[in-house]
């Protein structure tokens, strides 16, 4: 008992730190929406990757050819003519009297497929081009997006600027809940500290003098991970990134249960391979939460079953789900003043919220401990096997 108790304070002060997290996080939501966007509006150059026909993908393109800024170019990219996504941006592109084209980059050889058609795309830039934009085909920006999302950059000395992704479970299923609760601990670890910011490859933008000064492409060679490789080269540079609340992007979509462990396993597979330390972190701290956690309501049942006392233990557990479903609540409440639009749906999923956030930190866990066994992903219908943070091999269809 003295052990659970030991480990029990140890979660609970974890708890009040991320509880605090999430205050801070919600501050910064509240003074950043309050703040004008700027007047800085370069000549932008969005790049959209596409592979294959998502749920809602004609719904995400469209925005993208109707932002409130003055001068932009779209560029979508993907890998093959015969791409099924191709008849549908056609057709957008078509609707559009925006600067809009589709370019072709051909199979990856030496990195993800992803990271190849950036790169190609990047080389297909107007030359006026004075800040590159990612953005990917699964989040559905509105219309001011790119205004807010370039705004910051008025300010040389930050590296880039970047948005994150929110999902909003369509049917309401268990997985796609607990996928948003889960995904929405990593957009809560975004603030105001702009050394320990990252890139969402959904929706940065940097200045492409900054690219190429940095060398961005030449980085990406070999890689998977576009926004982690971003992240660190900016990180190397000290060049801060900026979050954008404004930019934070809405995707509404549904999972099941084995698309679930995909993209979570995919993402700490990533994490592994890209930031060893971010994973370790992960693993140790999911691990020591589950033990205490899950392992003390077992105590607390067998100790209930024999007839001993159980109601110390019971209160500290009582503690642990107490902080964090606080700390959910504050973090939606802050999400919503930014999604204004989706503000129901948001909050139709707030029991999911305060109730599963127990069993993401579990997710996250098998999640880490996947990772730390294998390095093998599949990503939009492509395996590789992920070697090091500059070497990924393609694995052959069998």
């Amino acid at each position: 008992m003295l052990v659970f108790y030991f480990a029990a304070a140890v979660v609970i002060w974890l708890g009040l730190v991320s509880l605090r997290n999430g205050f801070s996080f919600a501050s910064y939501f509240n003074g950043q929406l309050r703040q004008p966007t700027c007047d800085y509006t370069p000549f932008a150059s969005i790049i959209a990757p596409t592979r294959g026909l998502d749920i809602g993908l004609l719904e995400n393109l469209e925005p993208l050819l109707v932002q409130n800024y003055p001068e932009y170019e779209v560029i979508f990219v993907t890998d093959r003519s015969d791409d099924p996504s191709v008849p549908l941006i056609e057709r957008v592109i078509k609707r559009s009297s925006r600067p809009a084209r589709i370019v072709f980059a051909g199979d990856a050889v030496d990195s993800g497929q992803k990271v190849h058609n950036l790169r190609f795309a990047v080389s297909q830039v107007d030359q006026k081009c004075e800040v590159l934009v990612f953005v990917d085909t699964d989040a559905r920006p509105h219309k001011d997006w790119l205004r807010s999302l370039v705004s910051p950059l008025k300010d040389e000395h930050i590296g880039a600027a970047t948005g994150y992704r929110w999902f909003i479970p369509s049917s309401g299923s268990f997985a796609s809940h607990l996928r948003s609760v889960w995904n929405a601990s990593i957009a809560s670890a975004l603030g105001a500290l702009r050394d320990k910011n990252f890139c969402w490859g959904g929706s940065t933008a940097i200045r492409r003098a900054t690219f190429e000064r940095l060398r961005v492409s030449e980085r990406w060679r070999g890689t998977v991970s576009d926004d982690f490789t971003v992240t660190r080269v900016l990180q190397e540079a000290k060049s801060p990134i900026h979050f954008v609340p404004q930019c934070l992007i809405p995707s509404l979509d549904d999972c099941s249960i084995s698309e679930l462990f995909e993209f979570t396993n995919r993402q700490l597979k990533i994490t592994r391979t890209y930031a060893p330390h971010l994973w370790k972190s992960v693993l140790i701290g999911s691990l020591v939460f589950t033990l205490v956690f899950f392992g003390g309501l077992v105590m607390v049942i067998m100790r209930a079953a024999q007839g001993r006392s159980f109601v110390p233990p019971l209160l500290l557990l009582l503690i642990v789900y107490v902080l964090g479903a606080l700390k959910s609540y504050v973090r939606l409440r802050a999400v919503a003043r930014a999604l204004r639009a989706y503000r129901k749906q948001l909050f139709r999923s707030l029991p999911a919220h305060v109730l599963l956030w127990p069993i993401a930190s579990a997710l996250f866990l098998v999640n880490g401990a996947v990772a730390w066994c294998s390095r093998r992903i599949t990503w939009r219908g492509i395996t590789y096997e992920l070697k090091s943070a500059t070497e990924a091999v393609i694995i052959p269809d069998q």
